[in-house]
């Protein structure tokens, strides 16, 4: 039996944790385990230093790439990530300020650069991706802890924005008109509320979708001080927001130590273990041992995937 068992039902798949613990490797490994079973997978990512083109050994890039039978990966740069959030909700974000403000189109580009857009759009296009059913499971290598807490927490940052912005609206809504025909501004076609009320339905869509028994969230780290103080800081954010978690994968855990150096590192690594257990007693965790090679290419992720899964 493998040491790693998904949950059944398990349509999008998240590895979440700091950088450099392994999630690349268990994202990679888990796609090949949905492609060898006869799903067709999607493996994206949302890392600002994606690392799927070196792991799979093959060019991975903005444009959805065959890797092996059923296996499909993406790499979403800075750059297309703007693009394609432009092509969603640009038109209506310019709809909004021009009826406001006399303003440029190139007004788009600067707001689709502003800090957690390109995070918020990723959620937005993985959910898509999962009602879209053209593949059967997704699994996503995300960018490192910090990215992903701030990427959990901009649903609920864009609803309190969104309410602060209807009340502005509303206390200003008749001098606006005035300015309006002042400067000879067009009507929208539809008013900022129901603008507003359909972004902020949105972001509450976009709770939801993580809080689904079919998206699973697994923490990874490594059983080292460091990485398990974030870890159990990522673990509390999950919790607020009501998302769960039903294991958490620990990497490099050392199972051989017949030299002294590695008995040391076992013990302390152990010390780590049992805190998390203790922390964590309905939580399962999954050691995977440390190798004593890299994972990169596909027969390397072959046989990763037959320890993981079996």
């Amino acid at each position: 039996m493998g040491l790693l068992r998904l949950e059944r039902g398990a349509k999008v798949v998240m590895f979440a944790g700091k950088g450099g613990v392994g999630k690349t490797t268990l994202s990679a490994t888990t796609a090949l385990h949905f492609a060898k079973k006869g799903y067709k997978t999607l493996i994206l990512t949302s890392d600002p230093a994606p690392s799927l083109s070196d792991i799979f050994e093959c060019d991975v890039g903005d444009r959805i790439t065959e890797v092996t039978d059923n296996l499909y990966a993406l790499e979403l740069s800075t750059e297309e990530v703007l693009r394609r959030w432009k092509e969603k909700f640009g038109g209506e974000v310019y709809e909004v300020l021009s009826s406001l403000v006399p303003v440029q189109e190139e007004i788009i580009d600067y707001i689709g650069s502003a800090p957690g857009i390109d995070e918020e759009f990723m959620l937005d296009y993985i959910a898509e991706l999962a009602r879209e059913e053209e593949y059967d499971r997704i699994v996503w290598d995300t960018a490192p802890a910090g990215h992903t807490l701030r990427l959990l927490k901009m649903p609920i940052i864009f609803i309190e924005h969104l309410d602060e912005a209807a009340k502005v609206y509303l206390r200003l809504y008749s001098a606006m008109l005035k300015i309006r025909e002042t400067l000879g501004l067009r009507k929208p076609r539809r008013e900022i509320f129901d603008i507003i009320s359909g972004w902020r339905k949105l972001s509450e869509e976009l709770l939801e979708f993580l809080r689904l028994p079919q998206v699973e969230v697994i923490p990874v780290g490594i059983p080292q001080g460091l990485s398990v103080s974030q870890l159990r800081r990522f673990m509390q954010e999950l919790k607020n927001f009501k998302i769960e978690v039903n294991k958490i994968v620990m990497n490099n855990v050392v199972k051989n130590h017949e030299c002294e150096f590695h008995r040391r590192v076992a013990e302390m690594q152990q010390r780590y273990l049992k805190e998390l257990r203790e922390a964590y007693p309905e939580v399962e965790l999954v050691e995977v041992p440390l190798l004593s090679h890299e994972i990169k290419g596909l027969e390397s992720i072959r046989g990763m995937e037959d320890l993981l899964f079996g």
